[in-house]
């Protein structure tokens, strides 16, 4: 008798432990270590068996890349918290367009319902996932969707394509440097697309601006501008960027993602300034005077808000949204995180609140209208000297194109 009691005790306890080691959270199942981290601290223990409902998708780069999907994943954050629902980052495995899609198929497994994804590098992949998944909402950050060959545009109602009007953004950064009184700038973006091409027009543009408003005589203002061909942080866009300052280059626009690290490096070691973009890159260097933002935080909540809130989907659905200087979808910091009152405009030597309130409005109100887009030979898209001044109107400004 005894012996038959032992033997059911250890096949209860081997069942036991077999249903103990089943059990398990079906959301990480094949996740790579860039999800777990991913997984938002604030989120509902409770609920995490039903998978996370908004998730996230990154590019190339890190969720704390200081740029364009720290300032999304920001955006789902507070939105999720405020309204309690789980969500959760994914980093591809391989920054291709399969490895992207991968990425979405992993999210969509683990429940998503809202797919964010921040970058122009997800236009194909949403493509294929806008059918594949019909009843995910997705929401596409700085592209709309079309085919690997460019031959068929197509945005499904399922899909909201958000876009941001870079050139007022640029506009902004270099009107403010030159009304504070620098006279050589200096520009880095990353590769020669067309949101970073915006950026940079703009900045040539704000910049003849400001010469103009001032009085200044033509070829007063020198731009140096460059594209690193990558959105990294390495020792040659370092070197790039002090080569440029010891050549006399007062401020940067670092337009890349993670080339901006490198040119805070640089301008920390040359003792000169940095215009950040995407976000404010105030708290990450001191040399940061402003950065030219967009509101990729503001507009991921407002389509979000869309969906859980307002019953207002339609707004955004199956078309493409501009956010711009008229609903507040760009511009240059006017508040310092955690600071009542602080002034966001202090690392300038004159340039003020007033001054940028005046010029902002004649964006907002379209008195003044930033090119975007010009004839560029090129086809990787890098504009010759002579094409920037002759599109573009320079004369105040001269430029040197670096390739």
């Amino acid at each position: 008798m005894k012996k038959v009691l032992s033997v059911l005790l250890v096949l209860t306890m081997i069942f036991s432990l077999a249903a103990c080691g089943t059990k398990k959270d079906d959301t990480n199942v094949g996740t790579n270590e860039g999800t777990n981290e991913g997984t938002n601290e604030g989120t509902d223990e409770g609920t995490k068996a039903e998978g996370y409902e908004i998730a996230l998708i990154t590019d190339k780069g890190n969720i704390d890349d200081k740029s364009f999907n720290q300032g999304a994943w920001e955006g789902v954050v507070k939105f999720a918290e405020d309204n309690k629902i789980t969500n959760k980052y994914y980093k591809p495995e391989e920054a291709s367009d399969a490895g992207y899609l991968a990425a979405i198929d992993l999210a969509v497994t683990g429940g998503a319902k809202v797919v964010v994804t921040p970058g122009f590098l997800f236009e194909v992949p949403i493509y294929e996932a806008q059918t594949k998944y019909p009843d995910v909402k997705f929401i596409l950050l700085d592209g709309t969707p079309h085919t690997a060959d460019y031959a068929t545009f197509k945005t499904e109602a399922n899909v909201a394509s958000v876009m941001y009007a870079e050139e007022q953004s640029g506009y902004l950064a270099g009107f403010a440097a030159v009304k504070d009184g620098m006279t050589k700038l200096g520009f880095m973006g990353g590769m020669a697309v067309p949101a970073v091409q915006a950026f940079g027009y703009g900045y040539l543009q704000g910049a003849e601006a400001a010469a103009a408003e001032l009085g200044l005589a033509d070829g007063s203002i020198s731009v140096t501008y460059h594209y690193t061909g990558d959105f990294a942080e390495t020792d040659t866009n370092k070197a790039t960027a002090k080569t440029m300052y010891q050549e006399g280059t007062q401020v940067i626009f670092a337009c890349g993602g993670s080339v901006g690290k490198s040119v805070m490096a640089a301008a920390t070691e040359s003792s000169a300034k940095v215009i950040g973009v995407d976000v404010d890159q105030r708290y990450d260097s001191e040399t940061v005077i402003t950065s030219a933002t967009k509101g990729l935080g503001a507009s991921v909540i407002a389509v979000l808000e869309s969906i859980y809130k307002t019953d207002s989907w339609a707004t955004y659905s199956g078309k493409t949204s501009t956010f711009n200087a008229s609903n507040a979808g760009v511009g240059l910091p006017t508040e310092v995180i955690g600071e009542a009152g602080g002034n966001a405009f202090d690392r300038f030597t004159s340039f003020d609140k007033a001054a940028y309130d005046a010029v902002y409005k004649s964006l907002a109100d379209g008195s003044v209208v930033p090119l975007r887009t010009i004839t560029v030979a090129d086809p990787n898209g890098y504009a010759t000297a002579e094409e920037l001044a002759s599109n573009l109107k320079l004369a105040k400004v001269t430029v040197e194109a670096r390739q």
